[in-house]
């Protein structure tokens, strides 16, 4: 009777590729800028149900304290706990970016789409209009609203929203033209589609990856803007509290209470920190190209 033949070596099953979950949790950048992020819309989701003391009520007894057990962060210069501004303040920068970046988002969307598709005049006049946004910042806009129907939110929103139309509407039309010229275009183009259909089903798919990471880089600006403009008086006004204003008016009481400074300047920095890190280990995990290369 022959011998058996010797068992083959056992090989190991090919190692399929890691998910995006996977590749986003051992992307460092990614995993720390979505702790922070996650920190600071939990911050404001707790703001909406609970907070340590009423972030309105004035203590002047009770002024300056340092941090203790009652008031874990201390007291500002009226007596009102500063953990509460805080836990507000959240809440108010990010009702402002949310809505100052969807207004950048939906118009300059629509607009880098359509000079897109259009090009020749329609793509001129856009961009230049563009660049003619560019010359106002949000905080020149911000004033020069608030010269004309006075100082608040309302208009701080309104002025940082138009100042992110140009760039997205700027990040838009640069991504889509590079899908036009792909070879899956010119066959949606040869099987009858019109221009718009083709925009939507095959020209915004392909960039919408793009705009994801552009809209967390903005808003992180949109707060800082936001942050700027109620520092200057023209943003938050009293009594809600805000970021920017609480450094304000801790700028006249730094050798008296230094803290009140660092705070919300610490509170910033990580909300600005948070969003930057999210929006870079985004551009990473959904660019196809750089994931290869790590």
């Amino acid at each position: 009777m022959p011998p058996h033949p010797p068992p083959l070596p056992a090989t190991s099953a090919p190692h399929a590729a890691p998910g995006w979950l996977a590749r986003a949790l051992h992307h460092r950048s990614f995993a720390l800028g979505a702790v922070l992020v996650a920190l600071l819309l939990a911050c404001a989701a707790l703001s909406l149900v609970w907070t340590p003391w009423s972030p309105y009520a004035m203590d002047l007894p009770a002024k300056l304290q340092a941090p203790s057990a009652q008031h874990w962060l201390g007291t500002d210069a009226f007596g009102r706990d500063v953990a509460s501004l805080l836990l507000v303040g959240a809440r108010n920068s990010l009702v402002v970016g949310a809505i100052a970046v969807g207004i950048g988002l939906s118009v300059g969307t629509v607009l880098g789409l359509w000079a897109a598709a259009q090009r020749g005049w329609v793509e001129e006049i856009t961009m230049r209009l563009c660049d003619f946004t560019f010359a106002f910042p949000a905080i020149l806009s911000a004033i020069m609203l608030t010269a004309v129907w006075g100082a608040g939110i309302g208009n701080a929103i309104i002025a940082i929203g138009i100042f992110n139309i140009p760039t997205f509407a700027r990040v838009t039309r640069a991504s889509a033209n590079a899908v036009w010229a792909r070879d899956f275009i010119l066959a949606a183009r040869a099987c009858g589609k019109g221009r718009l259909r083709t925009t939507l089903e095959h020209v915004l798919p392909n960039i919408a990856p793009v705009l994801v990471v552009q809209a967390t880089v903005q808003f992180a600006i949109a707060i800082l803007a936001e942050a700027a403009l109620s520092y200057l008086g023209l943003g938050t006004q009293p009594p809600a509290p805000s970021w920017g204003r609480m450094l304000s008016e801790a700028q006249t009481l730094m050798f008296q209470a230094p803290l009140l400074a660092v705070w919300p300047g610490v509170a910033i920095a990580l909300a600005v920190l948070g969003l930057n890190l999210l929006g870079d280990g985004l551009r990473d995990l959904l660019d196809p190209r750089l994931s290869r290369q790590r």
